[in-house]
């Protein structure tokens, strides 16, 4: 069972594997080729395979500290395609987390236009009835008058709902899609 989750989490996330599993691969390839390049060279100062390690890993990482670096023309090679290959890396997992943050972005700008569009046609649907309503505004009776002044009222909402902007009264909890001097209901302001 957890065999299967590591298993779909690392399939949902291979694009980020894939680039931690070459760091480990850079840094125990590097570090072993110039500890062999150099171990035994005597004005050599990475002599030990833990020296080596260490050496890659801040190599890589392009702190380089200074405190070990290789002498050898070959140990150097092998240092600039550490550095480089550190370098190609961090690069790769920058651009997928910035891939990811658009996608995200994009997936949430489209729903938001989605039910814009939605409530924007609902909007309109309801101005053209009113339109029409108005227009026969002089053969209205006093309960038509009032079902238009609703119909307005709830073509105000949605539009207004559509935009996201609310307050709520602290004492009686009627929410205004503008902000109000005070209250309607209880007179808070």
């Amino acid at each position: 069972m957890r065999s299967n989750r590591l298993q779909a989490y690392l399939k949902a996330n291979i694009d980020f594997v894939i680039p931690i599993a070459l760091v480990f691969v850079v840094i125990f390839l590097g570090g072993f080729a110039v500890y062999l390049v150099e171990h035994n060279r005597p004005d050599a100062n990475i002599t030990k395979l833990g020296d080596a390690f260490w050496w890659s890993v801040i190599t890589i990482t392009t702190v380089g500290y200074g405190d070990y670096t290789p002498v050898t023309p070959i140990g150097r090679v092998v240092a600039v395609l550490v550095m480089f290959s550190g370098i190609g890396i961090v690069v790769s997992l920058v651009t997928l987390l910035s891939q990811r943050r658009l996608q995200r972005t994009e997936s949430m700008l489209k729903v938001m236009l989605k039910t814009e569009v939605r409530s924007k046609s609902l909007g309109d649907e309801t101005k053209i009835a009113i339109k029409d309503e108005i227009d026969e505004i002089g053969k209205m009776t006093e309960e038509d008058f009032d079902r238009l002044i609703i119909k307005i009222k709830g073509l105000r909402r949605t539009v207004l709902e559509g935009t996201k902007t609310s307050h709520k009264c602290s004492r009686c909890g009627k929410i205004y899609y503008s902000k109000p001097k005070f209250c309607s209901d209880c007179g808070l302001t």
